[in-house]
């Protein structure tokens, strides 16, 4: 392997400072409550709200602020996220068996949460897709509340038009213009009007990502996220162009962005790399997608396709493109383990996932995706095991069972046994 381009910096830090300040401010909220939340949406986002909760004439009002292509798009990707997550819940049955002792029924049932929390980041674009991902899936799960927010955005006094139309399309049950690490306190915590979720899903800043590692174990999360990142694996069969402009649609990003090619070929990847030069001086986020490509972009010549998936499955990035000839492709698939969202063809960039595809777009980062799973209906749901025993399955299994009892020092375990047996 020959490395062609390394990266400068790390792209992800945990520092003292920011866990201090997230802790402060996440106490403030537990004391405070909804006047933290409004205090901190006028230092932070600049905007004086009447409540944190947003009113239903709100939402109704947003849809004359979006034009019709808009709305439009958003319930085409809804459909297709929704489609996608149905077809996911269909593979999570209840189970219930007689076991190989007589006298012994058991199984499992699978129970959606009962509240949970979608965190919408807001930055210099309103991300819409990101209000679908999270609660589109979770009432399909069959959350039975589902609760949504986002920073509001200081132009129109509360979140951002698209954002509460995609909210409102998605179904979400109840909304909150608040954002950061105080929106992830109030999920976890409560407030006067915030409702205490079971689990919070949604990316977001580091501030959000800190606090969700603070929260958890008082509620669930589903992640925490790191700055975006895309592993393209290319052979000679690759266009620059294609590779060059992935590479920049997870640039443009965020300038922590991490971008890996991982090519066979030297010429296809020079080309790729000056394609990159080029394109960037076309696209309007070049200030973001250059720092990133310069600070952390990675390249590396490989042997072969089959280097190239090791590589991969080392990374284990968010997202994984493969680019390279069609008559290999789904071999060079088959091979790939440890990804959050794999797109395969010349023909399948990320920002199809981002947005209509289907399958969700929220995913480990980090490298976690060696043990963990992007968003999916299978979020929000909990098996619950569950075990039937008539007498005579008592006295089938007490022997061992009060074996093991003994084994382990826990004498009230076995006489919970004993006393049945003795009666």
């Amino acid at each position: 392997m020959k490395v062609i381009k390394a990266a400068e910096r790390k792209t992800y830090q945990r520092d003292s400072e920011l866990i201090r300040t997230v802790a402060d401010i996440m106490d403030r909220v537990k004391t405070e409550g909804d006047a933290a939340l409004l205090s901190y949406a006028e230092r932070f986002d600049h905007v004086q709200l009447p409540g944190v909760r947003v009113s239903p004439e709100t939402v109704k009002a947003a849809y004359d602020k979006v034009d019709p292509e808009t709305v439009e798009a958003i319930r085409f990707a809804a459909g297709q996220i929704r489609y996608f997550a149905e077809q996911q819940k269909t593979c999570l049955k209840d189970l219930h068996i007689q076991s190989k002792v007589e006298g012994l029924e058991v199984g499992h049932r699978m129970i959606p949460v009962d509240r949970c929390g979608c965190y919408v980041p807001a930055g210099r674009h309103p991300l819409p897709s990101s209000a679908l991902m999270g609660i589109v899936t979770a009432k399909v799960a069959g959350v039975k509340s589902v609760a949504a927010c986002s920073p509001a955005v200081q132009s129109y006094g509360t979140i951002h038009p698209a954002v509460l139309v995609a909210m409102d399309i998605a179904g979400a049950d109840e909304i909150y213009c608040m954002g950061g690490a105080q929106a992830i306190a109030a999920y976890a915590y409560g407030t006067e009007s915030v409702g205490k979720v079971d689990l919070i899903v949604g990316p977001g800043n580091r501030f959000v990502t800190e606090a969700k590692r603070q929260v958890l174990g008082d509620v669930g999360i589903d992640s925490l996220a790191g700055p975006s990142e895309v592993l393209i694996i290319a052979d000679h069969t690759a266009n620059p162009t294609f590779v060059a402009i992935d590479i920049l649609a997870q640039a443009e990003h965020d300038p922590n962005a991490k971008l890996v090619l991982v090519g066979t070929d030297e010429a296809m990847i020079r080309a790729s790399m000056d394609e990159v030069e080029r394109l960037l001086d076309t696209i309007p986020t070049k200030d973001v997608a250059s720092v990133s490509w310069h600070d952390n972009g990675q390249v590396y010549l490989v042997d072969d396709l089959e280097e190239a998936a090791i590589l991969a499955d080392e990374v284990a990035p968010e997202h994984l493109e493969v680019q390279v000839d069609p008559t290999v492709e789904r071999e060079v698939a088959a091979k790939l383990h440890h990804y959050g969202s794999l797109f395969v063809g010349h023909y399948a960039p990320v920002a199809l996932g981002d947005f209509v595809s289907g399958p969700n777009h929220t995913l480990p980062t980090m490298s976690t995706a060696r043990y963990s799973s992007g968003v999916w209906v299978g979020t929000f749901i909990k098996t619950a095991f569950h075990q039937f025993v008539s007498r005579e399955g008592c006295m089938n299994l007490a022997q061992p069972c009060m074996h093991f009892a003994e084994v382990e020092g826990l004498y009230a375990h076995r006489d919970s046994v004993r006393l049945r047996l003795e009666e």
